[in-house]
């Protein structure tokens, strides 16, 4: 029985053993929209995860495909199950684009993050003042399709984004089995003071720690290194089914690449990108350091301007 609890890995793997199901019987989408009595839109949809399938709609189609073992279809009628779910993201749609909602699910089952960030921190990362701070920074608001409106969140958008974020920390961190992260920075998101001097040296402090744990591993892109790095912020996604491929979420077009030479590229330029960076243990004692020189320098209660 599967694993899957997340609606969208659960569309996701349902997705693809449906389209191997459809290559296996030699069909088309058209051959089988005439078959089932369904518009073509409906059969794209359901082969691109955009749609849940109904369970009585996915026996009929197992029976088209002459997909009869019991276990196999128990397993692929569960993910039809799970994949109609409402899970808790779904309740913030309206203030957060669908895209990154549907980044979220993925994220949900994940077994390991690499991540390249090379402008600011990965939202499970950051402390809640952080992450308020860099919410209200934010001068452009995304829109689903990677479409921005030129205008900072309205205050609801703002408190939910951030409550999305805290909720995530909270589920992905702190569960049995977290996932192995790896964060690639630059070293100037250790420098930009978002929120002020206080809260950036508490969010460096924060990253110290969190580098300390097993499962989480930091690195520096230090300003000596000799590399231009002007990639998009990214995450590869790796899963602990071998039948699910891995994916790499686009932070900056909001978009999910699923195709194997787009994740191939990016896994490249995060394994480039990374052998460039500090070893984890020197970008701790750098990321401590900062904070160190940055608490040092603010400004004290009652001291002379």
């Amino acid at each position: 029985m599967t694993t899957v609890h997340s609606p969208t890995a659960g569309r996701r793997r349902l997705r693809n053993a449906l389209r191997r199901a459809r290559d296996a019987a030699g069909l088309t989408q058209e051959q089988v929209a005439e078959a089932m009595d369904w518009s073509l839109s409906k059969v794209i949809r359901i082969e691109t995860g955009g749609v849940g399938v109904s369970t009585s709609d996915l026996r009929q189609l197992l029976l088209l495909y002459q997909i009869d073992d019991p276990a196999q279809v128990a397993e692929l009628v569960e993910l039809a199950r799970v994949g109609r779910q409402r899970p808790w993201w779904t309740r913030y749609k309206d203030t957060v684009p669908g895209s990154y909602l549907s980044y979220i699910g993925l994220e949900d089952e994940s077994s390991a993050l690499r991540c390249v960030n090379p402008a600011g921190l990965p939202g499970l990362l950051q402390t809640p003042d952080f992450a308020r701070a860099l919410v209200d920074a934010t001068w452009l608001t995304r829109l689903d399709a990677g479409k921005v409106r030129a205008a900072p969140p309205t205050p609801q958008e703002m408190a939910e984004r951030v409550e999305v974020r805290i909720i995530r920390q909270q589920n992905i961190l702190r569960r049995e089995h977290p996932p192995q992260i790896t964060v690639v920075l630059d070293e100037a998101v250790l420098w930009r003071q978002i929120g002020g001097p206080e809260v950036l040296a508490q969010q460096l402090l924060h990253l110290v720690e969190l580098g300390r744990r097993p499962h989480i591993t930091l690195q520096v892109l230090p300003f000596t290194a000799s590399m231009v790095n002007l990639v998009s912020p990214f995450v590869i996604l790796e899963f602990p089914d071998p039948a699910d491929d891995d994916v790499v979420y686009l932070e900056n077009e909001q978009a999910i690449v699923d195709h194997p030479a787009g994740v191939s590229l990016h896994r490249q330029i995060f394994e480039r990108v990374r052998a460039a960076a500090l070893p984890e243990a020197e970008s701790l004692e750098l990321i401590s350091r900062v904070a160190g020189e940055i608490e040092r320098s603010r400004p004290r209660p009652g001291s002379p301007a």
